[in-house]
């Protein structure tokens, strides 16, 4: 997969011949969000042209309100990452900066759509908005489309339980600690990715070495402690119990995602791997001293390996 960060104006390489499109976020890849990608790919690939996503890099949301931005299910290259797997050709995020925010519709079709990305279907959906004040609709796409010789089809939500699918219903779901209903809207549990880095070894100290990740983003999606599987350190899938928080008993402040893997001991600094969220145990607690912690771990471990063993022999 192809991934731009900048235009300049000219046709991108390889969309000579043109290219199907669809915009948005795409935060979590839900199950909306892969009926879209779908339909592009089915589209690219009757065209035989290539498959183009477009993102903004900070979200339009996170632009407007830097302080308090919705929680991110995805970072930049979790995303990119799922995209590449899902097919897409070409990945496309661009600065979501003050000349995007202060672009026209009109700008935005003509130098964008058409002048770099060379658009022949363009497939959103049909609430889609864009251009400065989201003046843009898809009504103005289709009217550009015309003008411009291109195809629009906007798409109808998703919905599930009689409620649009969407990003924020996630995020809603996981707040609240419904991982089940996140994963119906998901289609899958939700995950975490990123590279294992060094802590302060409390946990090896307390008897629970854990695997530790910067979530890297300003607010997390879910808080508290977990039954997980984990991915990315051979082809066996492992289990484990993981906390995601700032660790109050021990003076933590900043949000760190901690995995206790069983019976698992080796060294993994520097590797990437995929935390797969089962189900929530509890809530993060400040315990009131270290003996405490300890016995509320022990229950963890024990509570997340009782979880995940019946869900293992409910899979057999």
């Amino acid at each position: 997969m192809q991934v731009i960060r900048s235009l300049d104006g000219e046709v991108l390489d390889g969309l000579s011949d043109g290219s199907v499109v669809t915009i948005g976020n795409f935060d979590g890849l839900h199950l909306g969000h892969r009926m879209l990608l779908d339909t592009v790919l089915e589209q690219a690939r009757a065209s035989d042209l290539p498959a183009v996503v477009m993102c903004f890099e900070p979200t339009p949301l996170e632009f407007f309100s830097p302080q308090s931005p919705p929680a991110r299910l995805m970072r930049f290259s979790e995303k990119c990452q799922v995209l590449e797997e899902y097919g897409i050709d070409v990945f496309c995020c661009l600065d979501f900066d003050t000349r995007m925010r202060s672009g026209s519709p009109d700008w935005f079709i003509r130098e964008i759509l058409v002048g770099s990305l060379n658009v022949q279907h363009l497939i959103v959906g049909d609430q889609f908005r864009f251009g400065k004040d989201r003046a843009g609709d898809v009504a103005d796409l289709q009217r550009a489309g015309e003008k411009y010789d291109f195809q629009v089809r906007g798409m109808a939500s998703l919905e599930n339980d009689g409620m649009i699918v969407s990003s924020t219903r996630i995020r809603n779901a996981l707040s609240s600690g419904n991982l089940h209903r996140a994963a119906e809207l998901l289609g899958q549990n939700y995950t975490m990715s990123g590279e294992v880095i060094h802590g302060n070894h409390l946990g090896r100290r307390l008897g629970f070495p854990t695997a530790n990740i910067d979530p890297d983003r300003i607010h997390v999606a879910l808080m508290g402690i977990f039954a997980v599987r984990v991915r990315g350190l051979g082809e066996d899938v492992l289990e484990g119990v993981a906390s995601v928080g700032t660790r109050p008993t021990v003076g933590g402040t900043k949000v760190l995602l901690e995995v206790y893997i069983f019976d698992f001991d080796e060294d993994i600094y520097g590797r990437e791997i995929q935390v797969e969220f089962v189900e929530k145990i509890r809530d993060e607690l400040n315990f009131p001293d270290i003996d405490a912690l300890i016995e509320n771990i022990n229950n963890d471990v024990a509570c997340a390996r009782k979880i995940l063993a019946e869900l293992d022999a409910k899979a057999r």
